[in-house]
């Protein structure tokens, strides 16, 4: 099976692919006297020829020559019908409703199922009230399958939902990201966690495969962009990873190095090393099972894995659920587990992606209270591991048409995702959505206020973001590839592990506020390097710019040891320098032969000599903890300087706390 599902996502309903009823188009009853009859039939002939294919492509290439025709007679209800039909089942479904309309004011008998798209057609228009008003009159059409009968009841319901979430718009700006989007299908965009790069799935001309037989449109592939100040770049395909056939990329990890794609039903990963993407690699069978893996994403540290399983092209068997599976110690992913039923409805989930606070999991359903199609939802895991009922984003980002692939900014102002509007470029196309207030509100005034006067976004303490970012050099300005590690000082958990990035020396962390942070950054022949982030609590997003110079292993370079703590005065280790300290034990023996000197470093408050002494006393507790680790104590040298070595004047407490310090020096090293 070839990725035809994604091109299924967007049919507005997977029981409609094929149409019950084989509605002719008569000569006879299409003939006015006009000039043009023939021309007409033969655009009708095509037309058909097209239509019976039962493909999303072919329904819109039927549309265009039923269109032509069109222009010759637009009082035929059979014409109105199929062209109705051929929008429902190609992407621009609202876009249905006059002429099926006009086929059931002309012939309400022209079809048994014209009342079920014209109630379709109405719901995509917001016109939910004379929807339902079909959908239930379509119910007592004799002989109607069950299955048609379970799903015509379901959008009774999305009907209703639509009702109350249009009533309670949200105040949100939503703009078509016109220089990404083409005239063809652009869809599952990516964003880095700066949100600098962007990739995303596309069928446009330039594909690396050419036109697909099973659905008559182009392969799909991976195109990349970067955003500069507030503009992207026009899309470049991302040859190295597109094939003949689909390839699509379906999650990324947060530090943008690792990329997840779907193929032929199941995922795989490719790796950014040394500035090139390595050959896609399928995940083990754990994961890809006889059925199908169609979305996934990767936790904050990439330790679990979510993803979608059992999607199917079958409308009857269709209902793709969402797994996780966690990474155990020896590298192997565990048998997955299925998340709880309050998020797992009886309709398909699909669209994962973690938002970067490693909390917060955004997913579309066509279950919950959806509006219709697919609604992008979120849903918040819990302290104890737990699941939060999930919660509608709400009108205008959710439509009554397919909304999904939700990606979100770590401002959590700025979120994409794929959708179909009155402003689509040619199929379905990404969109821009800036939250420009509280995301739930209860008027349309507030809606119309919030976009004209935008406001800061409200949100709770632990889901504002700070994201640190800059470039990993050496000394002669080059960037360097290199592991960055991020601990919660408190806990001495680690956060996260990324790379900065191979080309440019890149990275970006994101870190909720109001905790303290280590940050530790690693590279093969150079020394380590440690940085510290205590951030306070804070009402709003904000950016700090950090680049590294990693030095190289040589005599007499030295490095501070920004996450080692003791209590004022107090030359007592703090548990949250124990991270920093094994990353130091680590180091050593790894280079096993070195010989170093940790040394104190104090501010001038209070004396020459007992700054001598504190310093001294807190470097000795350094050595101390590094001999109980098994570090030779002959291979330690400590001294204490007292205020003696400041690296900043003593004329503010920001100052002070710089030169408060312990740092690390090689002495010798084979």
């Amino acid at each position: 099976m070839r990725k035809i599902l994604f091109s299924v996502f967007f049919i507005i309903n997977f029981s409609a692919l094929v149409a019950q009823i084989n509605v002719k188009i008569k000569k006879s009853e299409f003939s006015t006297g006009n000039k043009g009859l023939s021309e007409a039939m033969k655009d009708i002939k095509y037309g058909d020829y097209f239509f019976d294919m039962h493909t999303q492509g072919s329904y819109q290439k039927a549309l265009n020559y039923y269109l032509k025709a069109y222009l010759y007679n637009q009082d035929n209800a059979a014409l109105n019908y199929k062209i109705g039909v051929c929008y429902i089942k190609s992407v621009t479904g609202y876009e249905a409703l006059p002429y099926l309309e006009d086929a059931f004011t002309q012939n309400e008998n022209i079809a048994e199922d014209i009342q079920f798209f014209l109630a379709i057609a109405l719901q995509l228009n917001y016109k939910f009230d004379d929807a339902i008003k079909n959908y239930q009159s379509y119910l007592s059409t004799p002989n109607l399958s069950g299955f048609r009968k379970k799903e015509v009841k379901k959008r009774i319901e999305e009907c209703k939902s639509g009702k109350k979430l249009v009533a309670k718009p949200v105040f949100a700006k939503i703009t078509n990201l016109e220089n990404i989007n083409s005239p063809y299908k652009d869809y599952a965009s990516l964003i880095t966690a700066d949100g600098s790069k962007m990739f995303f799935s596309s069928r446009r001309p330039n594909t690396t495969g050419g036109i697909s037989e099973e659905d008559d449109q182009y392969f799909e592939d991976i195109y990349f962009s970067k955003k500069d100040s507030i503009f992207w770049s026009a899309p470049k395909n991302l040859r190295s990873l597109n094939t003949p056939g689909h390839d699509d990329v379906v999650g990324l990890s947060h530090d943008g190095n690792t990329l997840i794609l779907y193929n032929d039903g199941d995922l795989y990963y490719s790796e950014q090393k040394n500035g090139n993407w390595t050959n896609p690699k399928s995940f083990p069978r754990v994961i890809n099972s006889r059925e199908i893996e169609s979305s996934a994403c990767f936790s904050l540290d990439d330790s679990i894995l979510y993803f979608v399983r059992g999607k199917s092209i079958d409308p009857e068997k269709s209902n793709g659920d969402i797994y996780f599976s966690k990474l155990s110690p020896d590298g192997k992913w565990q048998e997955p587990v299925k998340l709880p039923s309050n998020i797992n409805s009886p309709y398909d989930e699909d669209g994962l992606f973690m938002f970067a606070d490693g909390k917060t999991l955004y997913f579309s359903s066509k279950g919950h209270n959806s509006m219709g199609g697919y609604d992008i939802f979120k849903t918040t895991i819990n302290d104890d591991g737990s699941f939060s009922d999930p919660v509608n984003l709400g009108y205008p980002i959710n439509t009554p048409d397919n909304d999904i692939y939700f990606v979100m900014e770590p401002n959590n102002i700025i979120g994409y995702y794929t959708s179909v509007k009155k402003d689509t470029k040619g199929y379905t196309d990404i969109y821009q959505v800036r939250f420009t207030g509280n995301l739930f509100l209860s008027s349309e005034d507030n809606l119309i206020a919030g976009i004209a006067n935008p406001v800061s976004v409200s949100m709770p303490e632990d889901k504002i973001l700070v994201v640190v970012k800059g470039v990993v050099l050496d000394e002669n300005g080059n960037p360097i590839e290199a592991e960055i590690v991020l601990i919660n000082n408190k806990t001495n958990e680690i956060i996260s592990r990324t790379k900065s990035d191979p080309t440019n020396g890149e990275y970006a962390l994101t870190m909720p506020a109001g905790k303290d942070y280590g940050v530790v950054i690693n590279k093969d022949g150079f020394m380590f390097h440690s940085e510290n982030f205590n951030l306070v609590a804070t009402s709003q997003y904000e950016e700090i710019e950090k680049d590294i110079v990693l030095k190289n292993i040589e005599t007499n370079k030295t490095t501070t040891l920004h996450n080692v703590f003791f209590d004022f005065g107090s030359a007592t280790l703090k548990e949250t320098s124990i991270p920093e300290l094994n990353n130091v034990v680590a180091f050593l023996e790894q280079n096993n032969k070195m010989i170093v000197e940790i040394s104190g470093h104090t501010d001038n408050v209070g004396t020459y000599d007992e700054n001598m002494k504190l310093s001294k006393e807190r470097a000795d507790a350094v050595a101390t903890y590094l001999i109980a680790k098994g570090i030779n104590k002959e291979r330690i040298k400590t001294v204490g300087y007292g205020y003696t070595k400041p690296v900043a004047p003593n004329d503010s407490p920001e100052n002070r706390q710089k030169n408060r310090r312990v740092e690390f020096k090689i002495l010798s090293f084979d």
